[in-house]
């Protein structure tokens, strides 16, 4: 599925804030599947690790907006809204049934929610655990030197998006730093 056509299924006409929650959305999901999360950090290539990374980067985005006044609140909201919308589209896609979707779209919204208050939780202290307990959850043991390189590209992305202005991202428009450790130097 092309970036383009997240922006056209998610950007409604006549809403800005979910049309910028599209835009930032798709983004973020571009961001997510860059195949050095996959091949290179160990990131588990399925449903529990895309999921993992495209949770991460919908919290670095939402943080980034949170207490930036009304019209981020209002994107915000839109992002968190829209994420769990392709959520259920996509288990439909995958066959789940419709009776059982919604309770797993609740549950992945739950865990969505913890993993916001971990990785804010952590980022003044063990943001490698943090992590370790979610985006690598499933794996029996993740490579430290993995890890390390991940919350390093956390803290970048971080410093990355601050220095974007509000109203960039308002506007639906964010940049996010090459993934991989090799992107850390200027």
């Amino acid at each position: 599925m092309s970036l383009a056509f997240l922006r056209r299924l998610f950007a409604p006409r006549q809403d800005p804030a979910a049309a910028a929650a599209a835009s930032l959305y798709a983004a973020a999901v571009g961001q997510a599947r860059s195949p050095w999360f996959f091949a290179r950090a160990g990131v588990p290539d399925d449903l529990d690790g895309r999921f993992e990374t495209i949770a991460l980067h919908a919290f670095l985005v939402l943080r980034r907006l949170k207490g930036q006044g009304e019209a981020a609140d209002a994107i915000g909201q839109a992002l968190f809204d829209l994420f769990f919308a392709d959520m259920d589209r996509n288990l439909r896609e995958m066959g789940a049934s419709d009776m059982g979707v919604g309770g797993k779209v609740k549950r992945m919204a739950s865990a969505f929610l913890g993993r916001v208050k971990a990785y804010d939780e952590a980022l003044d202290g063990d943001l490698e655990g943090a992590l370790r307990r979610n985006l690598y959850g499933t794996v029996a043991a993740p490579a430290a030197q993995a890890i390390t390189e991940v919350a390093a590209y956390v803290r970048r992305t971080l410093v990355v998006l601050e220095g974007q202005p509000i109203d960039r991202l308002v506007a639906g428009e964010i940049i996010f730093p090459p993934a991989g450790p090799e992107a850390a130097a200027p």
